[in-house]
């Protein structure tokens, strides 16, 4: 009975584009940051769309959004199919709203069949994956998934004015009264764009997801003493900035040594001063990014980094101090859920093949209490968090075809 249905692509494009109507940039992007005005837009935007769709929507203490369609079995948990609405900043369309309104349009395509479920079956929109605003990534999953306490995350600030997660979650009537920790699904799927250039050069439209490599965040500290810049001798010294230059080289020269899977960064936030440019640089500040799918390498790739900076430090004569700010382990998908995303793509007929996820993704941390599965759509050249991040029609498609007929492997259709 379901074996030939699809979902409607075009009305998934134009959800997409209309979303992206909130917060668009001038070149095309998306900027939608969380918690931010055009975050609430978006929210109530999603809220309007499922309430049409006949979905009953709870909101949780850390803002996230589900909605509930009813399974012909009440008491089996929802399987949850869902991503985030929150964006980089001067980010792109796709990134995470791709995966809520997948889920919204599988909704409305057994809608348009009047087909149900045994399972009831739940659309999500977890807060704060981007970490953009409010650092950590994937806060509010990780909440979920017992990597960070409720009162803790609540407690981060904003980088750009200082309010807490707990004030804007207020601010923008998105802090909900049902408890993180006490919402259950039996499994869970998440379709995202992948942000990597495999798919799009191999032309394969569907990623199955099994495996996410693990990353660790860190925000470093290097000071020194601000000095002139003319009558200070050039020995002698204590500058902070030259401290994170070679942190910088140690980054990359760690993670070229556990290559090709390795990935180590110094992000774009960095914070120099005194901000003269006569005065040498006193104090920087600024974050690291290791990820590796082995969390026996990504250990080593820690102690590297902890050498490099102490070295760093010590050779300048500088105060140094390092934290580790989040740590996301690697994952594996759960093999079921994995083998329904495969066995949909064959009935299909859809190419598919087998990938690592580079990045982190709210269904690392809901893993961690449901099973769970990945599939992700090619994106143009692998761009992504920029504004010409782009994407087929034919292609979000086809992932979302996949997307529904593995939920409905998984979930049983009422005869």
């Amino acid at each position: 009975m379901t074996r030939d249905i699809r979902v409607n692509g075009a009305r998934l494009w134009d959800s997409i584009m209309a979303m992206a109507e909130i917060g668009a940039t001038a070149n095309g992007g998306s900027h939608r940051l969380t918690l931010s005005d055009e975050d609430k837009s978006a929210r109530d935007r999603f809220a309007g769309w499922c309430a049409e769709a006949g979905l009953a929507l709870t909101v949780d203490q850390m803002g996230d959004m589900f909605a509930l369609r009813a399974g012909a079995d009440a008491n089996r948990a929802p399987i949850g199919i869902g991503s985030h609405l929150d964006t980089q900043p001067y980010g792109g369309k796709f990134d995470g709203v791709f995966g809520v309104l997948a889920g919204l349009e599988v909704i409305r395509t057994l809608n348009d069949h009047r087909i149900n479920t045994i399972a009831p079956l739940e659309v999500v929109n977890w807060t704060n994956e981007e970490g953009a605003r409010f650092a950590p990534a994937m806060l509010a999953s990780g909440v979920y998934g017992g990597a960070f306490e409720l009162d803790w995350a609540h407690s981060r600030r904003a980088v750009d004015s200082g309010a807490t997660v707990l004030d804007e979650l207020k601010r923008i009537g998105y802090h909900g009264d049902a408890p993180v920790h006490e919402h259950e699904f039996s499994a869970f799927f998440e379709c995202h764009i992948e942000q990597g250039p495999i798919l799009d050069a191999g032309g394969v439209s569907v990623g199955v997801v099994d495996t996410a490599q693990g990353f660790r965040w860190y925000d470093v500290s290097l000071e020194g003493f601000a000095q002139h810049t003319g009558s200070t001798p050039m020995v002698g010294r204590r500058n902070a900035l030259l401290g994170m230059a070679r942190v910088v080289q140690a980054v990359d020269d760690i993670a070229q040594e556990h290559a090709p899977l390795a990935r180590g960064t110094v992000g774009s936030q960095v914070e120099v001063g005194p901000g003269s440019r006569n005065v040498i640089p006193g104090k920087v500040n600024f974050t690291v990014d290791l990820r590796h799918p082995s969390a026996e390498t990504l250990s080593a790739m820690d102690a590297a980094l902890r050498q490099a900076c102490a070295e760093a430090a010590a050779d300048i004569r500088l105060e140094h101090s390092l934290e580790q700010i989040s740590y996301t382990a690697p994952v594996a998908f759960d093999g079921r859920c994995v083998a329904a995303v495969k066995s949909a793509c064959e009935r299909l007929g859809v190419s598919h093949e087998t990938i690592t996820s580079g990045a982190g993704h709210d269904a690392c941390y809901v893993a961690r209490r449901v099973p769970t599965a990945m599939l992700f759509a090619p994106c143009k050249d692998g761009i992504s968090h920029h504004e010409s991040e782009s994407a087929e029609p034919e292609d979000l498609e086809a992932v979302c075809n996949a997307l529904l007929h593995a939920v409905l492997d998984i979930a049983g259709v009422v005869n």
